[in-house]
């Protein structure tokens, strides 16, 4: 029997043998006093005064002022201070915020004029948060679908009606969705289908069972035959609390923009879903190296089409996954999510790995 050991490096960024608990060290560029402004995220706030964003709460467990640290308004001046421990804390000054007051046939109503800065871009985020997901295939699938017109067009535009399959109940507006690819893991399951929203779609009346007319309206591209109706439902952006992943481990799977080299604010899909993580958990990103086998020529794996039998008695050598950058998961669904790239050193590509941070 050849010799097969295998050498396991034990640095394994992110699967540490002792968990020690988080330090709050604070960034020596960090300013004692800064005013929260219009266009300010709560990411980048955080990342100015840690090199660990993540750990923002702790910087206000002393402040007995704030009840939810990811609350910060602009205007908001936030003082850095050290307790009598020696332990960094952070103060916010803050007005009472202004209320207006509108007069309507309803009667008054009152209006913040102040929303909190958000946890991400929104700019960078929101076509994702409004336009686009990721289905069970099998959901997708029982959806009614657009079937022609009388002119027997097989592309519609807005303004055109178009005969479709109805439900039992009908909403009161559609959107008009088509797969766009499919959303695999590392080993080929399928973990569902991503979406587009094409267009909005509004039901005529019909007395025909099983079909109706619907007016289609604010095309994005142009629908087609077969095309999906998915009742619509507002969404808005899922309350996120930056908290750090702890033993869960995925892999960026594909990207939104369809790009192969990723970098800091590309919008990628997660191969975990509801069950490992929430809107909000940061998560490490790992480049990890090919392995190599150690004899009197050490060769990477695969290199030069060599076989494996080629390295039969050579050591086997598993290097370390080192850290390039960051995410933050936005949008959770039932076997996938799609993460913001907050950080990165390297370029990122498919197939990274992504861990506690």
């Amino acid at each position: 029997m050849g010799k097969t050991l295998v050498k396991f490096l034990v640095i394994l960024v992110f699967v540490p043998l002792i968990t020690l608990a988080d330090v709050i060290n604070i960034k020596s560029s960090a300013p004692e006093l800064y005013v929260v402004k219009k266009g300010d995220t709560l990411w980048d706030i955080s990342s100015m005064y840690l090199d660990k964003p993540w750990l923002w709460p702790e910087l206000w467990r002393n402040n007995v002022h704030i009840s939810n640290p990811h609350l910060i308004y602009p205007g908001d001046e936030l003082r850095l201070r050290y307790n009598e421990k020696g332990e960094p804390v952070l103060d916010v000054g803050r007005e009472t915020p202004k209320v207006q007051i509108k007069l309507s046939p309803e009667g008054r109503k009152e209006v913040k004029s102040a929303l909190p800065i958000p946890v991400l871009p929104w700019t960078v985020i929101q076509p994702y948060i409004e336009n686009s997901q990721i289905m069970n295939e099998a959901n997708y699938q029982r959806l009614p679908h657009l079937l022609g017109n009388q002119d027997g067009a097989v592309r519609f535009a807005s303004g055109d009606l178009v005969l479709a399959r109805a439900t039992r109940r009908t909403p009161e507006q559609y959107n008009v969705i088509r797969k766009q690819n499919e959303i695999r893991d590392p080993y080929d399951n399928l973990l569902g289908f991503q979406i587009r929203h094409v267009a909005d779609a509004t039901p005529l009346e019909s007395k025909v069972e099983g079909q109706h007319l619907v007016e289609v309206q604010d095309a994005n591209f142009e629908a087609k035959r077969g095309d999906k109706l998915l009742p619509h439902k507002q969404t808005k952006l899922e309350d996120m609390q930056l908290r750090a992943a702890t033993r869960q481990k995925g892999n960026i799977v594909s990207s939104l923009e369809q790009h192969q080299l990723l970098g800091k604010y590309n919008v990628v899909i997660v191969d975990l879903g509801q069950r490992e993580v929430k809107p909000g958990t940061v998560m490490g990103i790992y480049l990890q190296g090919p392995k190599i086998y150690d004899s009197e020529e050490p060769k990477y794996d695969k290199e030069n089409n060599f076989v494996r039998s080629a390295f039969d008695g050579a050591d086997e050598v598993q290097q370390p996954a080192l850290k390039i950058g960051e995410v933050v998961i936005f949008k959770v669904f039932e076997k996938a999510s799609y993460a913001l790239i907050t950080r990165s050193t390297k370029v990122i590509r498919n197939g990274a790995i992504v861990a506690r941070p």
